[in-house]
C-alpha cells in the first residue's frame, strides 16, 4: 500500500505544480477536449506518449494495445479511432512503434504465452508476406528492426482501410495518418517518412507495398 500512496502523493505534487504555472489549467481542462493528434501506439511500460514530445493533459488522444496494433475486428481501437475522427476532429493520426518491441519479437520468434498469441498473429502474416525482404537481413535484430517498421507500415493500412477514415475523406476532412518509430535506449522518435491523407494516397502505398520485391541479377556478358 505504501507505493500505492506514494504514487497518489506524486499526483498531487505534479497537480499542484501545473496550478502554480497556470492556476485555471484544470477548470479549462474540465471543459472540454480540443486534441489534433490521435496517438495510436504500444501498451509498452517505457513510453510516455505524451510527455515525451512535450505535449500538456489534453493536447493528444491515445490508444495504446500490445504491439500497436489495429484490427479490424478490435470494437475498442475503432471506438477510439472513430470517437477522435468524428467529435474530436483530429488532423493527425500517429501510429508509432518501437524497436526491440516484445509483441514483434514474440510473433519473430513464434513464441507461446497463451491468449496474446492471437492478438499478436497479423504479425507473423506480416513476417510471411516479407519473408523474401527480411531473409535478405543476415543479423536476428536487423531482422527484428526490420519487422517492428513493417509492422508500422501495415498497421498505417489498416487504419486507412476503416470506414472511419475512408468516410471522413469522402466527406473531405482533413485527416493525415502518420507513420513514427521510436528507440528505447535513445529516447527519440523518427519520422519513417510515411504520410498518407487520402484514398489514392493508401491504394499507392498499398500497391507499393504489395508488389514483389524483384530481385537483381547479375548483368549477361554480351
Amino acid at each position: 500500500m505504501e507505493r500505492i500512496q506514494k504514487l497518489l502523493k506524486s499526483n498531487h505534487q505534479w497537480a499542484e505544480q501545473l496550478k502554480a504555472d497556470d492556476p485555471e489549467f484544470f477548470e479549462r481542462l474540465s471543459e472540454s477536449q480540443t486534441p489534433e493528434f490521435l496517438w495510436i501506439g504500444c501498451s509498452d511500460s517505457r513510453i510516455s506518449p505524451t510527455s515525451s514530445v512535450g505535449m500538456l493533459p489534453g493536447e493528444m488522444f491515445v490508444h495504446r494495445n500490445v504491439a500497436n496494433l489495429v484490427h479490424h475486428g478490435d470494437m475498442n481501437c475503432l471506438a477510439v479511432l472513430q470517437f477522435a475522427v468524428e467529435v474530436l476532429k483530429v488532423e493527425h493520426v500517429i501510429v508509432c512503434g518501437h524497436y526491440g518491441c516484445g509483441g514483434v519479437k514474440a510473433a519473430f520468434d513464434d513464441a507461446r504465452y497463451g491468449l496474446v498469441d492471437n492478438w499478436l498473429r497479423p504479425i507473423q502474416d506480416t513476417m510471411h508476406k516479407y519473408e523474401a525482404e527480411l531473409g535478405k537481413l543476415a543479423e536476428y535484430d536487423e531482422r527484428l528492426d526490420k519487422l517492428c517498421e513493417l509492422n508500422v507500415i501495415e498497421q498505417i493500412i489498416s487504419v486507412g482501410e476503416t470506414t472511419v477514415v475512408q468516410d471522413a475523406w469522402d466527406r473531405g476532412q482533413t485527416l493525415y495518418i502518420h507513420g513514427w518509430i521510436y528507440r528505447i535506449a535513445e529516447g527519440i522518435y523518427r519520422d519513417m517518412k510515411i504520410t498518407v491523407r487520402s484514398l489514392a494516397e493508401l491504394d499507392k502505398m498499398r500497391q507499393e507495398t504489395y508488389r514483389p520485391k524483384a530481385e537483381t541479377r547479375p548483368a549477361v556478358p554480351g
